[in-house]
């Protein structure tokens, strides 16, 4: 068993400035990512549309309301619900309230290493480009022949 303080837990997150806890190490998990996110209006989870390939996500909204947005339309998830995307459905989320969100972000397995963004790739027409985790923020490919883009994030 572990027991942790979410709020004794650092923050972290991929160089923007939305309040993200990583509960996983904190918590020893091995099989499940676990993040607390505490959202001012105007600020979203991500960055932008994605989809993890090889990882599903459950957001469970603790107070607040959010909003995700997918290929299917946008949908409001408010305090006490829970919205589940599975591997390869794009989504994006955020609050867009006039109240601060916070939800715990959990994806199952823990390592998503296949993280797709809906951009054509502009050498080959692959439908969607790679998104690689780096120093300074995230990094985009295409993964069928490696081209390199700037996307905005």
């Amino acid at each position: 068993m572990k027991h942790i303080e979410i709020d004794e837990v650092e923050t972290g997150g991929f160089g923007n400035d939305v309040e993200m806890r990583p509960l996983t190490d904190a918590l020893g998990t091995e099989d499940m990512a676990i993040n607390h996110y505490r959202l001012d209006p105007g600020e979203d989870f991500s960055g932008g549309m994605h989809t993890h390939l090889d990882q599903e996500e459950v957001f469970v909204i603790l107070s607040g309301t959010a909003t995700f947005e997918t290929e299917d339309g946008t949908v409001e998830v408010g305090e006490g619900e829970a919205i589940r995307f599975a591997p390869g459905e794009y989504q994006t989320g955020s609050n867009e309230g006039e109240e601060a969100v916070d939800a715990l972000a959990l994806g199952a397995p823990a390592d998503s290493t296949e993280v797709r963004v809906p951009v054509e790739c502009r050498e080959c027409g692959h439908e969607a480009l790679a998104a690689v985790p780096g120093d300074d923020g995230m990094a985009f490919a295409c993964p069928e022949c490696g081209t390199e883009a700037d996307l905005p994030t």
